[in-house]
C-alpha cells in the first residue's frame, strides 16, 4: 500500500478565537495577513460559538476555504448547567472544546498523511487554556491579543501585583487609587481598570487568564509600535517583570473591505453622498451597544442641541435581568418613535439620520465624516484611527474604559465624553450621562484642532506599517520565521 507524504514545504498554524464576531473576524483577518505574507504557511480555524450566538455560522458560511486556508466549524458541547454564572461561562465553555479542538488536530492534521506539519497553535487571548492541547502535541503555543499593548501590559502587571504582593484591586475600585502601569505613561485611575479585574467574582476567571498568557511561547498584539511606542519600549525595559514574553506588535489588522451591497448600506452610504465633507458625527457602540430609554433620550437632546449632522446606530437592549448579556435587536419604526424625544425624527430629519444596524467600516471610510462616538472597543479604535477619525469616548464594558483612558491621556488621539462610565455584567448601568455632557464631548470632537491632527498622522503610519520596511512587517517576519524554521 503507498501512502501519500506530508507536504513538508509547507507549515500548519491552528488558530483558535473566543467566541464572538470581534475576535472571529480579527482571526480571520489575521490569518489571510499571515498567508498572504509567506507561501510556506496553511492555516486552520477552529471556530467555537456560545449558545445564544447567531452571528456566527452566516459569517463563517460567507468565508471561502482556499488550499491554505480551512474555517471549521466545531460540535458544540453540551450546554453549561449555569448559564447565568458569567465570571466561568467563558472559562467553562472555552474547556469544553478542548476534546474536540484535541480530536480534530490529532486526527485530521497530526496523523494525517495529506496535512502540512503542524508548527504551532495561536490561541485568542481568552483561550490560554487550550495552551494545553499545543504542549499534547508538542508545538509552541502563541496567543493572538486583540487588545493594544499598553492593555497586555495593564494585566500583566496587576496579575503579578495580586500575585507577588497580594494586592486585591477590587477592593480599591470606587476610591481614587492610580496604578503606576509600565506600560502607560500615565498613572492609571482604578475607575479606567477593565471590569475583570474590579468585580470578586471574575477575580478567578482574571488569574487564571493571565497565567495562561505568561505560559506562551509569545504574544502577537493587534497594534503597532507607532501606536503605543511606550507601551512597547515597556516590554523592553520589563521584560523580567513580564516573564521575558516574545512580543509581536502585527497590527492593525482590520476587515476593511466589505463591498457587498444591500437595501440598507445603500441607503445609508446614500445619506453620506449628500452630506458636506468632515461634517458629520457617527455614533455606534459595537455589537453588544446598547442604552435604555433615558440615555437614549440624553443622547437624542445633546445631538439636537449640537446641532451637527449625525448618523446614529441605535439598538434595543436585550431583556433585563440576564448576566449573560444577549446582543441588542433592532427598533422598529413605531418603538423608534416612542424612544425617542417627540418629535425628534421630525426636527432631525434634514441633518440626521437614525439607523440600526452600521457597516462600520464603511462610514468611517467616508468623506462626510467628522468624528466618532465611540464605545472604544480596540477593533473599532484601530478602524477609526486608520480612517484618520478622531473619538470622544464613552466605553461600556470589558477593557473600554483602559481604551479610553490610553486614548485621551497617553495619546492624545481622542476627546472624552466619559471614560469611566460602565455597564455591569447584566448590561445595566448606575448612572445616566447627561445631554450638557454629551454635548460639550460631540463640540470637543468637531473642534480639537490638535487631536484631528494627531489622528491624521497616525492614519498614515497605521497605513505603512504592514508595508515592506514597516515595523508591523517586520515583526510578522520574525514570527514566521521563528514557527518556520
Amino acid at each position: 500500500m503507498t501512502t501519500t507524504r506530508k507536504k513538508s514545504s509547507q507549515t500548519q498554524l491552528v488558530f483558535v478565537p473566543s467566541p464572538g464576531m470581534g475576535h472571529l473576524i480579527s482571526t480571520v483577518e489575521f490569518a489571510k495577513l499571515l498567508i498572504n505574507h509567506d507561501h510556506r504557511l496553511s492555516l486552520t480555524i477552529l471556530v467555537m460559538k456560545t449558545p445564544q450566538d447567531t452571528l456566527t455560522s452566516s459569517y463563517t458560511h460567507s468565508l471561502s476555504s482556499s488550499q491554505r486556508l480551512h474555517v471549521i466549524t466545531l460540535p458544540q458541547p453540551p450546554p453549561n448547567p449555569d448559564p447565568n454564572n458569567s465570571s466561568s461561562s467563558i472559562t467553562t465553555l472555552v474547556d469544553s472544546y478542548k476534546p474536540y479542538v484535541r480530536d480534530y488536530v490529532t486526527t485530521n492534521i497530526v496523523n494525517s498523511n495529506d496535512s502540512p506539519r503542524l508548527g504551532a497553535f495561536v490561541v485568542d487571548m481568552f483561550c490560554t487554556t487550550m495552551v494545553d492541547v499545543a504542549r499534547e502535541v508538542h508545538v509552541p503555543a502563541f496567543v493572538f491579543f486583540t487588545s493594544g499593548v499598553a492593555f497586555l501590559g495593564l494585566v500583566l502587571h496587576l496579575h503579578t501585583l495580586r500575585e507577588r504582593d497580594n494586592v486585591d484591586v477590587t477592593e480599591l475600585k470606587d476610591t481614587d487609587t492610580e496604578f503606576v502601569i509600565p506600560s502607560f505613561a500615565n498613572s492609571v485611575p482604578a475607575k479606567a481598570l477593565p471590569s475583570t479585574v474590579l468585580y470578586k467574582e471574575w477575580v478567578p476567571f482574571f488569574l487564571s487568564y493571565v497565567e495562561g498568557l505568561k505560559k506562551t511561547d509569545g504574544i502577537l498584539v493587534n497594534s503597532f509600535d507607532e501606536l503605543e511606542p511606550h507601551a512597547v519600549q515597556s516590554f523592553s525595559d520589563n521584560n523580567n517583570y513580564y516573564n521575558n514574553i516574545p512580543l509581536y506588535p502585527v497590527g492593525p489588522i482590520l476587515k476593511i473591505e466589505d463591498k457587498e451591497g444591500d437595501d440598507v448600506r445603500d441607503m445609508i452610504m446614500t445619506w453620506l453622498n449628500d452630506q458636506p465633507s468632515s461634517s458629520v458625527i457617527f455614533l455606534c457602540f459595537g455589537s453588544m451597544g446598547s442604552f435604555e430609554v433615558d440615555q437614549v433620550r440624553e443622547i437624542a437632546r445633546a445631538l439636537e442641541a449640537s446641532e451637527a449632522r449625525f448618523i446614529w446606530s441605535l439598538r434595543k437592549p436585550p431583556p433585563k435581568g440576564l448576566n449573560i448579556r444577549a446582543p441588542p435587536s433592532i427598533y422598529t419604526a413605531q418603538e423608534l418613535v416612542e424612544v425617542l424625544p417627540e418629535g425628534f425624527l421630525d426636527r432631525t430629519a434634514e441633518i440626521g439620520k437614525v439607523i440600526g444596524w452600521a457597516p462600520q467600516a464603511q462610514v468611517l471610510a467616508h468623506e462626510a465624516i467628522a468624528g466618532f462616538v465611540s464605545h472604544c472597543g480596540w477593533n473599532s479604535t484601530l478602524e477609526s484611527i486608520y480612517f484618520g477619525v478622531p473619538i470622544a469616548t464613552w466605553p461600556l464594558y470589558a477593557e473600554q474604559q483602559t481604551n479610553a483612558f490610553e486614548l485621551v491621556k497617553d495619546l492624545n488621539l481622542a476627546v472624552d465624553i466619559a471614560m469611566d462610565y460602565r455597564l455591569d455584567f447584566k448590561g445595566e448601568s448606575s448612572s445616566v450621562l447627561s445631554a450638557q455632557k454629551i454635548e460639550k464631548g460631540i463640540r470637543d470632537l468637531l473642534e480639537n484642532d490638535e487631536v484631528r491632527k494627531k489622528v491624521k498622522e497616525m492614519s498614515v503610519k497605521s497605513r505603512e506599517t504592514l508595508n515592506q520596511g514597516g515595523s508591523s512587517y517586520s515583526h510578522l517576519g520574525r514570527f514566521i520565521d521563528y514557527i518556520v524554521d
